[in-house]
């Protein structure tokens, strides 16, 4: 073994749990991986089982320690990310999940979110968010009333309620024997419970949803001391936890305002910087909480979440068997020049920003007996790209800035055909940096400046590289009929009550 002092960082994602580990220079020596499944026993339920995922990151953790020729003794500091608004209840002396884990892209919570739609007004006003099945709170309150006497437990403080990174950390640091209860504040940002102002929990939002305050989590920054582990990292100090899309902005560097990255795996997650005071969105966008430490202002985003992007592709291949491996598609794709006027739009659980729509529903347009594989390949691939057109523009319209260029990373970066099409439709470049992997970055990165191993952002800037660039290369007036096209598709997905077309310009 070596002296060689490290970070670790935890990324607990939808379909794997994954270790990294990063020297100071901020580059990966290692990586351990383990995929988790999800269930779906309805129609628009998606649930996980937690205990397999705390077990796949005990896994995880020593392999890649393992992998880069390590061990404990080398680890400075655990970061930790996560995806947000999947909602875990455990009980609070055994340790026990009492349901599954309801995920983010769960729909089930209709019901909660229309009794509490009266309130929207307060919850825009406080929260920043209004009601949508998107978020945590209103899958806490379902599991209140649906799982047996789960509402009466959580009034005795019996059973303790988390999204992902406060069930790691409090098995990580001893779990029924003296667990913490924490939650960060980006990930607290998306319960529907958090005052956006003073980074607390909201009594009157807690009220609105009969929340009781006995099971809820400490609110914490994103960057200080938590406690240290008890287990898989024996004596090494959680320093840092972060909603996985939060990272990923921190990790690409977003520290300015207008800074914006978007995040393409399962989904795709757009976030801008929009500085220390809070942008209230009139455009289907989410103003959340970009990053906070200790005795500093946090920084605000703007956020447009996509809930289809990289799972489209996967139900082009696991669904339809078109191809056999994701990276075909952009193979299948090059065969043709464009879409031959065929658009999808991936609306398998309703569409997320800016439209909040949850009962709209998957459409294929255009279909001729010119289509081939091919033309089906490229709507795939496109979809996602205007899906993001569709964020950027009511991030121009909240911001008053338009973009200038956008920061990307994700297993979808790859695909240099969408990338491509991403800086033709934007009109902006798209760079991706060297390590693609900025939510694991952006949690080791947040970790080391509170245990002192970067010693400032600026150390961080002098360890970005940019891998790839992608310039515009489309006319605008072929821009145009595309957008056109596409906004005519998406219309038609719509439920008849939201179908008017956003005014943006274009």
């Amino acid at each position: 073994m070596t002296d060689q002092r490290v970070v670790a960082a935890v990324d607990l994602g939808t379909t794997s749990a994954r270790c990294m580990v990063f020297d100071h220079g901020g580059r990966m020596l290692s990586i351990a991986q383990r995929e988790q499944r999800q269930s779906f026993p309805q129609p628009g339920w998606v649930e996980q089982d937690a205990a397999e995922l705390w077990r796949n990151v005990r896994r995880v953790v020593p392999e890649a320690l393992k992998a880069a020729g390590l061990d404990t003794s080398n680890v400075v500091a655990l970061g930790i990310a996560n995806q947000r608004e999947t909602t875990v209840v455990w009980d609070r002396r055994t340790g026990v999940p009492v349901a599954p884990a309801i995920t983010w892209q769960d729909t089930r919570t209709g019901p909660v979110v229309d009794q509490i739609e009266p309130h929207a007004e307060d919850f825009r006003r406080i929260a920043g968010l209004d009601p949508a099945s998107y978020f945590a709170a209103p899958r806490l309150r379902w599991l209140l009333d649906n799982v047996r006497r789960l509402d009466s437990r959580a009034h005795k403080g019996e059973v303790l309620f988390g999204t992902l990174e406060s069930w790691l950390i409090w098995n990580l640091t001893g779990g029924p024997k003296g667990g913490i209860h924490v939650t960060d504040v980006t990930n607290a940002s998306r319960t529907l419970l958090m005052d956006l102002r003073t980074l607390e929990w909201s009594p009157k939002l807690m009220a609105l949803l009969d929340i009781p305050e006995a099971m809820m989590p400490r609110i914490v920054t994103n960057c200080e001391v938590y406690a240290k582990c008890s287990v898989v990292l024996p004596g090494v100090p959680i320093a840092a936890a972060l909603g996985d899309q939060q990272a990923a902005l921190f990790g690409q560097m977003c520290f300015e305002p207008s800074d914006a990255k978007c995040t393409y795996g399962t989904g795709a997650f757009l976030l801008m910087n929009v500085g220390t005071s809070i942008v209230e969105s009139t455009n289907g966008l989410l103003s959340t909480v970009g990053y906070a430490a200790p005795g500093a202002k946090p920084m605000y985003a703007l956020e447009g979440p996509i809930a289809v992007a990289g799972s489209l592709v996967q139900w082009f291949r696991d669904q339809l068997g078109v191809i056999d491996t994701a990276p075909q598609i952009e193979t299948l794709a090059r065969t043709v020049d464009d879409n031959g006027g065929c658009y999808i739009v991936p609306a398998f659980s309703g569409l997320l920003a800016p439209h909040w729509d949850s009962a709209a529903r998957g459409i294929v347009v255009g279909l001729t007996s010119y289509i081939t594989k091919g033309h089906l390949a490229r709507a795939v691939l496109e979809a996602t790209v205007w899906q993001t057109w569709e964020v950027v523009n009511a991030m121009t319209l909240e911001s008053g800035v338009p973009l200038a260029r956008l920061a990307v990373d994700g297993g979808m970066t790859s695909n240099h055909l969408m990338m491509q099409y991403n800086a033709d439709v934007l009109n902006v470049p798209v760079v991706r940096p060297f390590v693609s992997e900025t939510v694991s970055l952006g949690a080791a990165y947040s970790a080391g400046l509170a245990v002192g191993y970067w010693p400032d952002r600026a150390a961080l800037r002098a360890n970005r590289h940019i891998a790839a660039a992608w310039y515009p290369n489309m006319d605008s007036r072929t821009r145009r009929r595309e957008a056109a096209g596409w906004k005519s598709a998406v219309a038609r997905a719509l439920t008849p009550a939201d179908v008017g077309l956003r005014d943006d310009g274009q």
